[in-house]
């Protein structure tokens, strides 16, 4: 389930795995470094150096409002545990092409269709300060480099996992499926995980109603810095979309309108909301 091209990328290694190995410029070097990084996953699971942990939520849940998801306590859908905020495109589009929200994805609650929301967080990086402390105490900078951005691709791979575990079985809207590793890298199956600051959901805040939901640092260690960012860094959270149209998007530029929208809705201080948006701002 890793994907070595985002690994060969961090090392600016540019080219596509396995493809990588025959480049004319950079190929041997690219050959050396998969040597040396499956040389150390191997020591890492002879000695047990990293541990994977990780949470999944399947929830009931509808779309109210056009933008927000609203999280239920169980299928009587009478009790809302979280709201889930979401950010619509604002670009021009083409005749017939719509602006894309995440909620979309969700069924409205005014359609009376019962519907629901996956969340999850996972992180490889358990033991990691101590493995980096170890490498240091042996001026082993290398070592140090190559086990972070190897815990990034474990990280990503037990999400991927996860992911078809819950189309396969946990949600099992997808029992029958059976994909190839490169067709999973490629993201041909059904349904998306998008994870708060990507494209499709830029804001990071999102993250704290989501490790709220799933209880994620009682139930991982995974805890949130005031930044939001994860710690450990070979941390993935994000959201589990089922439907058969889900696909990922890039919110792009927003206007002052829906940041005023936004804020109402999250009842966050704009300036706030301002400062975490702010490279998607379209006005200064």
């Amino acid at each position: 389930y890793i994907d070595w091209t985002p690994f060969f990328l961090a090392w600016e290694l540019a080219g596509k795995y396995p493809q990588i190995f025959q480049h004319p410029r950079h190929g041997e070097a690219a050959q050396k470094l998969f040597a040396d990084a499956n040389r150390l996953l191997d020591q890492v699971i002879e000695h047990r150096w990293l541990q994977a942990r990780g949470v999944i939520g399947l929830f009931p849940a509808n779309s109210v409002g056009f933008d927000d998801i609203e999280v239920y306590t169980d299928d009587s859908r009478t009790t809302v545990q979280a709201v889930l905020h979401t950010l619509r495109q604002q670009g021009v589009k083409r005749k017939g092409v719509p602006n894309r929200a995440l909620a979309d994805f969700i069924a409205p609650q005014e359609s009376g269709r019962p519907d629901y929301i996956g969340a999850f967080a996972v992180t490889t990086g358990i033991g990691m300060e101590a493995l980096l402390e170890r490498f240091e105490r042996e001026h082993d900078d290398y070592s140090s480099i190559l086990i972070k951005a190897l815990a990034d691709r474990l990280a990503e791979a037990f999400a991927e996992l996860l992911h078809l575990l819950v189309r396969r079985e946990y949600w099992g809207y997808a029992p029958e499926e059976a994909l190839s590793n490169e067709d999973l890298i490629k993201e041909r199956y059904r349904g998306i995980r998008p994870a708060p600051g990507y494209p499709a959901c830029p804001d990071h805040t999102e993250k704290q109603t989501l490790f709220a939901l799933l209880q994620v640092e009682r139930h991982t260690g995974i805890r949130l810095t005031e930044n939001y960012a994860m710690q450990p860094a070979a941390s993935v959270c994000g959201l589990y979309f089922a439907h058969p149209e889900a696909r990922y998007f890039a919110v792009g530029k927003i206007g002052r309108d829906q940041v005023e929208d936004y804020h109402r809705r999250k009842g966050m201080p704009i300036e706030v909301v301002e400062k975490w948006l702010a490279p998607h701002l379209n006005y200064v």
